[in-house]
């Protein structure tokens, strides 16, 4: 009798504890996100980023339209359902994500992150890379480079496969325009959550022994990370072996770049070889690229994007209703009309040329441009206007394959959005948007390579140089 009455007890205390946890955590979450947007607002928002979608979406006739609609729709149902705003936001940048471009974003307000982890869980911080479509930790807090050394593989995440784990709880809210960014990005974002998410990680060392840690995301105790970020440098240049000079230009964003250029240009006439890397150019001003791209080349005049935008006449649109693609033979007019009623019809920009400066030197040898995933923008807009030089080869992966101008618009309590407005070619209509501009020689990283520290892709660039001699 004795037993059974606490054996009842010890249930009833299990109850009051798991009821006690619950109501903690609705506590604890309640805290963590704010609930300010009204519902109202919460669908004027939506209905703000749907309607730029629908008017200024360059890639609208990529979409199967009637699929859109139907996941407009159930983004106003599911949002009728959410609790605060950090719901109501993760909503947009899925519905977002659905639309496949990396110049269409939706940007929360700040306060939304404010309790926000990175890779961090207190004794614990590391940063991750995608290498070979494995998800590696590239750097780690200096206390814990021993137990889980660089190289180290995350295989799970609370018993799911890394792979599965990704598709089913990063890759649905991240905006692309290119599978491999994709990938990279879902490994970038794969613990950014709320202080205090919990995960059971599965890892393989080095030494292919697996280890399985419970981390919670909480700030870091030791944020000495190692090994060490490389100091950014906006121009890095050296001279390399046969004559080679390497020269790395990190972004396009400032002005500075050009006058750093233009002071090494004396050096330039010494040069057999150039290698011009860009493999961590996210781009910039586009102007600034090909200020520096004119050294090294003897033409008069630079051709660069392809540009065209959608056109909206409103009553072109009402006609277009009632016009079927036959009637658009040999009719220009029918044409145009059925086009804007499709989302199909484009203003074409006059030719993008860029003059160059008759007084410079000019420098064409044979040069190798070292691209990566993370070329992009200006730095792609680079080489859409080198593409015709024939001493350029390009060596190493596919670039970003994003650009465009986005048109930016507020939404509820402080966020953001932009929906890109601007499709960009190879002046002879070739897409990279989406697909990204292809090396010559493709190179990609290994994790041995990694581990060993050696840069393929410039190794490979020098002995295509020494090739040439």
């Amino acid at each position: 009798m004795l037993s059974r009455l606490m054996r009842n007890n010890n249930i009833v205390m299990k109850k009051i504890l798991y009821v006690t946890i619950f109501l903690l955590g609705l506590f604890y979450l309640k805290a963590q996100h704010r609930s300010e947007i009204s519902m109202e607002n919460k669908l004027f928002g939506a209905s703000t980023f749907w309607n730029e979608v629908n008017q200024n979406f360059v890639y609208l006739d990529k979409l199967d339209y009637s699929k859109l609609e139907t996941d407009y729709k159930q983004l106003l149902k599911d949002i009728l359902e959410t609790q605060n705003d950090y719901e109501y936001y993760r909503l947009l940048e899925k519905f977002c994500a659905t639309l496949k471009d990396g110049h269409t974003n939706v940007y929360p307000p700040d306060y939304i992150g404010e309790n926000f982890g990175y890779q961090s869980f207190g004794t614990i911080e590391f940063r991750l890379k995608n290498i070979e479509n494995k998800t590696i930790i590239y750097r780690i807090n200096e206390s814990t480079k021993n137990e889980l050394p660089i190289g180290t593989e995350i295989l799970k995440i609370n018993d799911l496969d890394i792979k599965e784990y990704k598709e089913k709880y990063i890759k649905p809210y991240i905006s692309y325009s290119t599978d491999y960014i994709l990938e990279n990005w879902a490994v970038n974002d794969l613990f950014y959550a709320p202080y205090g998410t919990k995960y059971k990680v599965e890892f393989l060392l080095p030494n292919q022994k697996k280890v399985i840690k419970e981390l919670v995301l909480q700030k870091s105790t030791d944020e000495k990370l190692v090994p060490e970020n490389k100091s950014f440098q906006l121009l890095e240049h050296k001279w390399l072996e046969n004559n080679t000079l390497y020269i790395a230009l990190n972004s396009f964003n400032t002005t500075v770049i050009v006058d750093a250029f233009k002071e090494i240009v004396p050096e330039l006439s010494k040069a057999k070889f150039f290698i011009i890397d860009l493999r961590n150019n996210g781009g910039g001003n586009s102007g600034n690229a090909f200020q520096i791209l004119q050294y090294f080349t003897k033409d008069q005049k630079l051709n660069y994007a392809k540009m065209s935008s959608r056109k909206n006449i409103a009553a072109f649109k009402a006609w277009g209703k009632y016009v079927t693609e036959k009637d658009t033979l040999n009719n220009t007019s029918k044409k145009e009309q059925y086009l804007t009623f499709n989302n199909r019809n484009y203003y074409e920009f006059p030719k993008n040329e860029f003059k160059t400066d008759k007084d410079i030197p000019r420098f064409v040898k044979p040069t190798v441009v070292l691209i990566s995933n993370n070329t992009a923008s200006a730095a792609e807009d680079f080489l859409v206007a080198a593409d015709n030089q024939k001493h350029f080869i390009k060596i190493g992966e596919p670039t970003f394959g994003s650009t465009g101008q986005p048109i930016h618009f507020d939404l509820p309590n402080g966020g953001e959005a932009r929906v890109c407005t601007k499709k960009d070619t190879y002046p002879d209509g070739r897409e990279f948007v989406g697909v990204g501009i292809l090396p010559d020689i493709e190179v990609k990283q290994t994790i041995a390579d990694f581990l060993n520290e050696k840069d393929i892709a410039l190794e490979k660039a020098l002995k295509y140089l020494e090739q040439r001699k």
